[in-house]
C-alpha cells in the first residue's frame, strides 16, 4: 500500500485527468487514470528536474510515448510547477492551447519530444539516452559529473506493436544503455478491444532477447511500494536498459474500467462523480487539487531547484579547472557553430575532376567532423555506399564490446531506417548535438514517420541520402526514388537540398548546419558530376541562381543535382539552333522561396519560358516551369546512361523540348511564375 499522501496524490491525478478530458469533450482518459501511480512515482520520487529552469542540461528526461494519454503529462507538469496552469488544463485541445491534443515539444514547457504516433516516443527515448551517454563520456571528469541523468519513458501496447519500437529497442539493448528505464503500461486494452485480439506475445521475453533487463509488477493499480522498488532496482542495473511490465487497469475507478470504452472518449459526468466519490473527493468540485498534494510537489520542486543550484556551483568549478571544455559545452548548448566551420568547407572550379556528390559529401565530412564535435550519427548499414564515416571517426559503442566507446560519434544503426530517424530526433531533443542519419534516398520512405516529426518538432537533423535518382542505375526501380523528393518538399518545415556539384554540396551542408529549427535532406548522386562554372557556396544558400546570367534569354532551363550539367550541355545545342538559353541551378526550392521578390524575378524574369528537368516525377515543378521533363513511371534496371536516354533526360532531349517550348511561346503569352498577386 502507498502512504496516505501518495494515495491522495495518485487519485488526484486520476480525477484531474478525467476532468481535463471531460472539459474538452475530447481525448483519452483511460491511460492517464491507469498510469497515474507510475507518473506520480517518477515525478515525486525519482526524477531530477527544476520547473523554474526547464532547460537545465542534466535534468532527467521524461517521455510519454503513448502520447494520446497526454492529459496525464499536462497534469504532472501542472503539479510539478511548470508553466501549465489550471486554466491551461481547462483549455486542453483548444486552439492555441499549451495543452494540445498530443504532446508537442515546442508548444509546452516541460515536453521533451513530440509524441502521438505510436512507437516514436520510446524510440526518441533511445536517442535521448544515447545523447546522455555520449555527452557524459565527452565532458565528465573525475569529481565533475556534469552530465548525469536518466531517461524515463511510459509506453503502452500500441507503442510495442509498432515496428519502429522494435528497431530502436534492439539497438538500445546492443548499446547497453543502462540509464534508459521504460515503464510498460500493460493494461491489455487498445481501441479495438482486448489486446488478445492480435497481441499475445511475451513482451518481456522479446526485450530480454534484445539485451534488456526486465521486471514485472502484477498490481500497478495499488502496489505503489512495489512500483517504487522496481524503479529502484532498474536504476541499479547499469549495463542494460530496463523494461518494467506493469499490469494496470485502464480507466481505473471508472464504471467502465478495464474496457475499451474508457480508451478514447471522455467519462460521463455521472461516472466522474462516482470516481471522485470513490476516491474520497467532492463530486461537485472539478479541477481540484488538495493543499497537501500541492505542498508535496512544491517540496519536490524545491529539491530540484537545490540540485540545479548545486550543479551550477559544480559547473563553475569545472569551468575554472577545464575552461576549454566548459566553453565548448556552452557553445554546443547554445547552438553556436564554430567560427572556423565555413572556412573549412571545400570549394571547387570547373578544372577539378568530376566526382559523385556522395563522394563530395564524404570530403565535406572529413573536413568538418573534427571541427564540429556535436555532429553525431551514422548510416543504416550502408556506410560504404553512403560514405558517411570520416577518417577519425570512432564508433559509438559500449566499451565492453571492444568496438568503440560512448565517446564515439559514429552510430551503427543497422538496417533500421525508421528507428534511425526517430533516434536522431531524440538526440536532437537532448540539446548540444547535430544528429544525422543516412541511407539511399528511396529508403527515407521507410523513415518518414519520424522525419515528419523532425519537421514538426523543429529539430535540426541532417538526413544524408545518397543514390538519389535513376542515376543509381542497375539496382532498378525498387531502389530508384521517383516520388520521394516531391513528398519531402511537400512536408512543411523541411529543407530539401539536391546539390549539382562540389560547391553546392558544401553549401548544402552549411545550410543544414545553419538551419537550427528544421531538418535537412541532402540528396546525393552515385554517378560523377562535373564542377560547374558559376556555382558557389553563397549561391547555394539562395536556393536557386543562374549559373551564367545572360541578357534577355529566349529560354530558361532549371534543374537540380545531376540534371544541371545536362542542361548546360543542352544550351550549347540550343545555341546552334539560334536559341539563347540560361541555366538555373535550383538546389533548394525552400531556400529560394525565402528570397525577396526582386531576387526571384531576377532568376525567373517575366516573359521568359522555363523548362524544368529532374530525374524523378515532375510533380511540384508547375510553380517554377511552364514545361517539365521527368518521369511519369517508375525507373528501370540498366546502366544509368541508358536510363537517361530511355526517359528523355539527355541534353539532346532537353534541347528538343526547348525548341518546342520556344516556338510555342512565340505566339502565346508567357504566364508569370513568381510574384503572382494571388
Amino acid at each position: 500500500m502507498a502512504p496516505q499522501i501518495d494515495t491522495v496524490a495518485i487519485n488526484t491525478i486520476r480525477a484531474l485527468s478525467a476532468d481535463v478530458v471531460r472539459k474538452a469533450n475530447s481525448g483519452h482518459p483511460g491511460a492517464p487514470m491507469g498510469c497515474a501511480p507510475m507518473a506520480h512515482a517518477l515525478f515525486s520520487k525519482f526524477m531530477k528536474y527544476n520547473p523554474k529552469n526547464p532547460q537545465w542540461a542534466t535534468r532527467d528526461r521524461f517521455v510519454l510515448s503513448n502520447g494520446h494519454g497526454c492529459a496525464l503529462h499536462y497534469v504532472m507538469l501542472h503539479l510539478a510547477g511548470y508553466n501549465v496552469s489550471i486554466e491551461d488544463l481547462k483549455s486542453f485541445r483548444q486552439l492555441d492551447s499549451v495543452c494540445p491534443g498530443h504532446p508537442e515539444n515546442f508548444m509546452t514547457e516541460g515536453i521533451e519530444v513530440t509524441t502521438g504516433p505510436l512507437g516514436q516516443g520510446i524510440s526518441n527515448a533511445v536517442g535521448l539516452a544515447i545523447a546522455e551517454a555520449n555527452l557524459a563520456a565527452t565532458f565528465n571528469k573525475d569529481g565533475f559529473p556534469i552530465i548525469d541523468n536518466y531517461t524515463y519513458v511510459i509506453l503502452g501496447d500500441g507503442c510495442l506493436q509498432e515496428g519502429v519500437a522494435a528497431e530502436t529497442a534492439s539497438l538500445a539493448g546492443h548499446l547497453k544503455l543502462g540509464k534508459l528505464i521504460a515503464l510498460y503500461d500493460d493494461n491489455h486494452i487498445q481501441i479495438d478491444g482486448d489486446t488478445n485480439l492480435g497481441f499475445t506475445e511475451d513482451v518481456n521475453q522479446r526485450f530480454e532477447s534484445y539485451g534488456w533487463h526486465t521486471l514485472t509488477l502484477t498490481d500497478g493499480d495499488n502496489d505503489f511500494e512495489g512500483l517504487v522498488a522496481a524503479i529502484e532496482e532498474a536504476k541499479q542495473v547499469t549495463d542494460k536498459p530496463t523494461l518494467i511490465k506493469i499490469r494496470t487497469t485502464i480507466g481505473y475507478g471508472s464504471k467502465n474500467e478495464g474496457t475499451e470504452k474508457v480508451h478514447g472518449a471522455p467519462l460521463s459526468a455521472d461516472d466522474i462523480a462516482q470516481v471522485k466519490t470513490k476516491f474520497g473527493f467532492n463530486p461537485e468540485e472539478s479541477f481540484s487539487v488538495a493543499q497537501e498534494v500541492s505542498e508535496l510537489y512544491a517540496k519536490v520542486a524545491e529539491v530540484g531547484a537545490q540540485q540545479n543550484a548545486e550543479w551550477e556551483a559544480l559547473f563553475e568549478k569545472y569551468s575554472a579547472e577545464f575552461p576549454e571544455l566548459a566553453a565548448e559545452f556552452k557553445r554546443r548548448l547554445s547552438n553556436e557553430l564554430p567560427k572556423e566551420l565555413e572556412e573549412a568547407l571545400p570549394r571547387y572550379t570547373p578544372a577539378d575532376p568530376a566526382v559523385a556528390t556522395r563522394k563530395l559529401s564524404e570530403i565535406v565530412l572529413n573536413k568538418v567532423a573534427d571541427i564540429l564535435p556535436e555532429f553525431i550519427g551514422g548510416s543504416a548499414d550502408l556506410t560504404g555506399s553512403n560514405l558517411t564515416r570520416w577518417k577519425t571517426a570512432v564508433d559509438f559503442q559500449h566499451e565492453s564490446t571492444g568496438l568503440g566507446s560512448y565517446a564515439g560519434r559514429y552510430i551503427r544503426f543497422g538496417v533500421r531506417e525508421h528507428g534511425m530517424a526517430a533516434i536522431c530526433n531524440g538526440i536532437a531533443a537532448y540539446g548540444g548535438f547535430i544528429p544525422f542519419g543516412s541511407t539511399f534516398l528511396n529508403f527515407i520512405s521507410y523513415a518518414v514517420g519520424a522525419t515528419r516529426l523532425s519537421a514538426l518538432s523543429h529539430f535540426r537533423v541532417v538526413y544524408i541520402m545518397t543514390h538519389d535518382s535513376i542515376g543509381l542505375g542497375e539496382d532498378g526501380p525498387t531502389h530508384q526514388p521517383v516520388e520521394t523528393l516531391a513528398h519531402l518538399r511537400a512536408t512543411p518545415n523541411t529543407l530539401v537540398l539536391r546539390p549539382a556539384d562540389g560547391n553546392e554540396v558544401s553549401g548544402a551542408y552549411l545550410a543544414a548546419f545553419q538551419n537550427t529549427t528544421r531538418p535537412s535532406v541532402l540528396a546525393l548522386t552515385r554517378q560523377n558530376l562535373p564542377h560547374l562554372e558559376g556555382s558557389s557556396i553563397e549561391n547555394t544558400l539562395k536556393g536557386a541562381y543562374a549559373l551564367k546570367p545572360i541578357e534577355s534569354p529566349d529560354l530558361i532551363l532549371v534543374a537540380t543535382g545531376s540534371e544541371v550539367s545536362i542542361c548546360v550541355e543542352a544550351t550549347k545545342e540550343l545555341a546552334e539552333k539560334g536559341i539563347h538559353a540560361s541555366v538555373v541551378s535550383m538546389p533548394s526550392m525552400e531556400l529560394f522561396e525565402e528570397q525577396d521578390l526582386a531576387y526571384k524575378k531576377s532568376v525567373f524574369p517575366d516573359g521568359v519560358p522555363v523548362i524544368s528537368a529532374e530525374a524523378m516525377t515532375t510533380f511540384g515543378w508547375q510553380k517554377y516551369a511552364h514545361a517539365s521533363i521527368g518521369l511519369k513511371t517508375f525507373g528501370a534496371s540498366a546502366p544509368y546512361e541508358q536510363l537517361y536516354k530511355k526517359f528523355g533526360l539527355t541534353s539532346k532531349d532537353i534541347a528538343e523540348k526547348g525548341v518546342q517550348v520556344t516556338e510555342y511561346y512565340k505566339t502565346q503569352p508567357v504566364p508569370v511564375l513568381v510574384g503572382k498577386p494571388f
